[in-house]
This record gives structure tokens, C-alpha cells and sequence, in this order.
């Protein structure tokens, strides 16, 4: 493969496919799907203030969670675009209560979950924001309609997973089994260019995210490794600093870079969560295999999040994800607290 610097998402994709003489283009097709809607979203984020576009939209979602309006363009901007695609059967969205089934005259081979906009309680103060998709081979028979069999699985059944940053740029990072690659949108011509190829996550890092604000909530093993991380070991270099934005794509594209754990653990703040508060299917397993295949680890806090069975579609989890080390000492002390 020549030089990936530089390179068009679309032909850098060509080149890796080179590699597997019996691609048929689909999954490149997927990407370019996918790098539309994030060209859709990432331009109405820009102008948000401008286009009417902040603010509630005055419902809720399946969660339970206030929907903005830039939740709802966003959703509508990925489903559109995967079912036009032509490569989708089913497609599954934070904001969606059920599947959303392509009609079979224009359905293809894949199942594709998505959270449209991760940190959507940030789009009001112009913080970042994210979209996160992961991409399924369909389970269902092919020329049958699409459904949920295709998303109640293992995570590790992914074959591609990955997520589209809105910050002081917009970048696409994705893997899809032969490491995790990172493009930048250029604006000014609407390409996406090959900026971080081979991306490898540092074995430990110097800094931690979580939700600190429900510290008093965590339990025992969790408030201890805290504890550890904040201590002074020079040796360890800590104390580790604590970096959090509210936008879980955000906190996990700068461990991704720099090394680092990311935990929203399960707490007994809320007995109606008692699993957590991220979402398996469309959160926390497809940044889970981005940042494996960074050389990175995610648990539940007792085992790999992607051995962990999906038995519903909206399932909650708690994670820990970042660099191998860290999630290995994190996952220890939080492996002895019950339940």
C-alpha cells in the first residue's frame, strides 16, 4: 500500500480492499454512506446558532432523554443515507424505538446501529459532539426483511464499527478488522483525507474521564482505583489528569491519541439503571472494537464488553475503555464489587 497520508476515505478504502480479492465494494459504499451524513451533520453544527437548529424539539426518545434538534437532523440524515445505500436491511438508532426495516426491493447485506449525535446535551454550548455506527453482516435470510435478529448478537461479530467527531474539526475514524484509521474533512471541497492511519493507543496513559459528579454513587472497587490514579507515583506518573466533556466520541478520540481510560461504571444513583447508563449496541460496542483494534481494551468491568451477549436493543452497560493497562487495573478492582 502506498503512502495512506493524503489519500481520499474512497481510495484509501480501494486500496485496503486490494488486500481481499473477493470485495465486491460494498462496505466502501457503507463508508461513503456514512461520510455523507457526517458532511450533513458536522455542516448544520457549524451553523447551529445560525439555523434555528439549537434548542429542545420538544419530545423525547425511547430513553426518555429531551430530544434537540439536531438530534432529530441527524437521525433523519443517517437513515436516509444508509437506505439509500442500497447495502442496508435493517438499521437501529438511539432515537428509534424498533428496527427500522429497509423494504427488501432495495435492501443489501448489512445491519448498520448508529447513534446519530453522542453528547447531544453539549449542542446548546457549542461543545464537541459525535456520531457512532456499527456495522453488522445481516443474520436474517438475504431477500427477506431485515430485523432485529441482526442487532441481538455479540459485539464481536462487528465487522466494522466507528464514529465521526464535530470538534475544532470533523474527523471519521473507523476499523473494520485491519486497524483503526482516521480522516479529517476538509471542508472547503467536502473530502474526507487519510490524517491518522494505523492509529495504536499508548499501553497506559496519563489522564481519566468519567462522570465524576456520581462519584459518591460508585461503588467500592471504582472509587478505589480512582483513589489509586489521583495518588502521587512518580513512577506511574501520577497523579493522572481528569479530562471530560460530556460526549463520550470526544473522550474516547483523545485516549484513542493519547492514551488514557474512559468509565461510566454502573452506580446505585439510579435503581431504574442498575447496568449502567451507555447503550451496548450503539455506544460502547463500537468503540470497543475501534479501540481494539488500536491495541486498546474495553470491559464491563468484569469481562470483554464485545463477549458480552445483546439481548435487547436499547441494553445498557457499564464500560471501561482506553489504553490495555489501565482498563486491566480498572477492570480488577471493579471485578470485586457485587453485581
Amino acid at each position: 500500500m502506498t503512502d495512506p497520508v493524503g489519500l481520499t476515505l474512497s481510495r484509501f478504502i480501494n486500496q485496503m480492499q486490494r488486500r481481499h480479492p473477493g470485495a465486491r465494494g460494498e462496505f466502501s459504499d457503507l463508508l461513503e454512506a456514512i461520510g455523507l451524513a457526517g458532511r450533513v451533520v458536522g455542516a448544520a453544527v457549524r451553523k447551529a446558532g445560525l439555523a434555528n437548529v439549537l434548542g429542545r424539539a420538544g419530545t423525547t426518545n425511547v430513553q426518555g432523554e429531551d430530544v434537540k434538534k439536531l438530534d432529530v437532523l441527524a437521525n433523519d440524515a443517517m437513515l436516509a443515507a444508509l437506505e439509500s445505500s442500497g447495502r442496508t436491511c435493517a438499521l437501529a438508532s438511539e432515537e428509534e424505538k424498533d428496527v427500522v426495516v429497509v423494504p427488501t426491493e432495495r435492501a443489501g447485506d448489512y445491519a448498520v446501529a448508529f447513534d446519530p449525535l453522542d453528547g447531544s446535551g453539549n449542542v446548546d454550548t457549542s461543545m464537541p459532539l459525535g456520531t457512532i455506527f456499527s456495522i453488522f453482516r445481516r443474520a436474517t435470510p438475504s431477500g427477506s426483511p431485515g430485523g432485529l435478529a441482526d442487532f441481538l448478537r455479540h459485539g464481536s461479530e462487528q465487522v466494522a464499527a466507528g464514529y465521526i467527531l464535530y470538534g475544532s474539526s470533523t474527523m471519521l475514524v473507523y476499523a473494520c478488522g485491519d486497524g483503526a484509521h482516521g480522516f479529517t474533512l476538509d471542508p472547503l471541497v467536502g473530502t474526507w483525507l487519510s490524517t491518522h492511519p494505523d492509529i495504536r493507543i499508548p499501553a497506559r496513559g496519563k489522564s481519566w474521564s468519567a462522570n465524576s459528579g456520581n462519584r459518591a454513587y460508585w461503588k467500592p472497587g471504582v472509587r478505589e482505583y480512582v483513589a489509586r490514579i489521583e495518588s502521587v507515583d512518580a513512577s506511574m506518573k501520577r497523579p493522572y489528569g481528569q479530562r471530560y466533556t460530556g460526549a463520550l466520541v470526544a473522550d474516547v478520540h483523545r485516549l484513542l491519541l493519547e492514551g488514557g481510560i474512559h468509565m461510566y461504571p454502573s452506580d446505585t444513583k439510579d435503581p431504574a439503571k442498575p447496568s449502567g447508563k451507555l447503550r451496548i449496541l450503539y455506544e460502547c460496542a463500537p468503540l470497543a472494537h475501534v479501540v481494539e483494534q488500536a491495541g486498546g481494551a474495553a470491559t464491563d468491568g468484569r469481562r470483554r464488553l464485545l463477549d458480552v451477549p445483546i439481548d435487547k436493543l436499547h441494553q445498557r452497560t457499564p464500560v471501561f475503555i482506553g489504553s490495555r493497562e489501565d482498563v486491566a487495573e480498572a477492570t480488577e478492582l471493579a471485578s470485586r464489587d457485587p453485581g
